[in-house]
């Protein structure tokens, strides 16, 4: 798998904005590229970002567009795969790592369900990979009209009743609910920096997918207190975390761009994963 480096469009980028804490961010200002038409991408490189180097990705779908494009998931029960793999063999656009998984099995560790079948429960903690119900606190519902809700997780028998789903994936933790910060755990999964995915929608219906890199000399990634602060000053109104470290990977496939834009930490390069969400254009 080969990493290619960013071609941007703007080669020095305005750092200041993102020196302040509270500031608004206005993304148009780090725009690097059109995927397709209603598709942005975004890179905001930072030396000083709550006091360290930032490297972040980002892709845009603007709310005018959703018409063509519908956000999926595609995932396996068994076998990893890279998101670049998943991305490119469900003919995605975008591309982003999903939500927790088996590192040794495959197969997701929080609930995930698809066409009324479910293919995972949150694995009970104490076993192998699971996580706590406080971090696995938020869902992405995909409805059957094709659109997107981040919202509190509810119970596992709701989702298996309810015939309003087209997809489900549980994931967490939620970040932001109606613009707000969500309270946190204080575990050491919230407090230490990592490479972090993130799913969010703005107040203006726009749906970003978000690769943050970490865990190198270029970028040390964030905590999620600061990944909440982050995401509040790109008016962003529901937030959720995915899975992050080695698995933070954001893939685009679009005219002349196909590529991983980020640096995913592990040494080995991109994390096979066992499930992703994507922005694919509608037939």
């Amino acid at each position: 798998m080969h990493v290619f480096p960013l071609k941007l469009s703007v080669l020095a980028l305005l750092l200041l904005p993102l020196a302040g804490y509270c500031q608004p961010i206005h993304l148009a200002e780090y725009q690097t590229s059109l995927l397709t038409r209603g598709i942005c991408l975004f890179h905001l490189n930072a030396d000083s970002l709550f006091g360290v180097k930032q490297n972040i990705f980002i892709s845009e779908l603007k709310k005018e567009v959703h018409t063509g494009y519908r956000i999926a998931l595609a995932y396996s029960d068994s076998t990893l795969k890279g998101t670049s793999r998943f991305g490119s063999e469900n003919r995605a656009l975008v591309a982003l790592n999903g939500s927790f998984f088996d590192v040794e099995k495959g197969g997701s560790v929080a609930y995930l369900e698809s066409e009324g079948k479910t293919h995972a429960r949150n694995r009970k903690v104490g076993d192998k990979w699971a996580k706590t119900d406080s971090l696995l606190n938020g869902a992405i519902v995909l409805g059957k009209s094709g659109r997107l809700k981040i919202e509190k997780a509810r119970t596992e028998a709701y989702y298996e009743k309810s015939n309003k789903e087209k997809s489900v994936l549980v994931s967490g933790p939620l970040l932001l609910r109606k613009g707000r910060s969500v309270p946190l755990e204080n575990s050491e999964f919230v407090k230490k920096r990592h490479p972090r995915s993130c799913l969010y929608k703005t107040k203006e219906a726009t749906i970003l997918f978000i690769a943050i890199d970490g865990r190198s000399e270029l970028a040390s990634g964030m905590n999620l207190r600061e990944l909440q602060h982050f995401l509040l000053r790109l008016n962003c109104k529901d937030a959720i975390n995915l899975d992050g470290g080695g698995s933070t990977t954001l893939w685009v496939n679009g005219g002349s761009e196909n590529r991983i834009l980020n640096k995913p930490s592990d040494k080995e390069g991109e994390r096979p994963v066992a499930n992703i969400l994507m922005i694919q254009k509608v037939d």
